[in-house]
């Protein structure tokens, strides 16, 4: 990170990292497909105790990373949210007898 000299450059680095996180949530979406295909059913697909998982770890790299970890777990929880939806759209799509 670098510092800024004024609010334009501010808003120039977000607008960069926003691309940034874009593409990265991308790729991870395309792997959440990809995880449709080796769940049974939807429960698979839901997996709970997984997304507490990934809060705990994520809670401990925000920490890491100087980030309040609430933030961390907010932003996680929603995204997890979002693409548990497409991962159960996926999962029927290529699992008709499974609805």
């Amino acid at each position: 990170m670098r510092d800024c000299q004024n609010l334009d450059e501010v808003r120039e680095r977000i607008d960069q990292l926003d691309q940034h996180i874009i593409q990265l949530l991308s790729e991870r979406s395309q792997y959440v497909r990809q995880a449709a295909a080796f769940k049974k059913d939807k429960d698979a697909v839901k997996a709970p105790a997984r997304v507490e998982s990934v809060i705990h770890k994520v809670r401990q790299l925000a920490v890491e990373h100087a980030l309040n970890p609430s933030i961390a777990e907010k932003v996680y929880r929603a995204m997890i949210a979002g693409f548990i939806e497409d991962e159960l759209q996926e999962h029927e799509r290529i699992n008709p007898s499974n609805r």
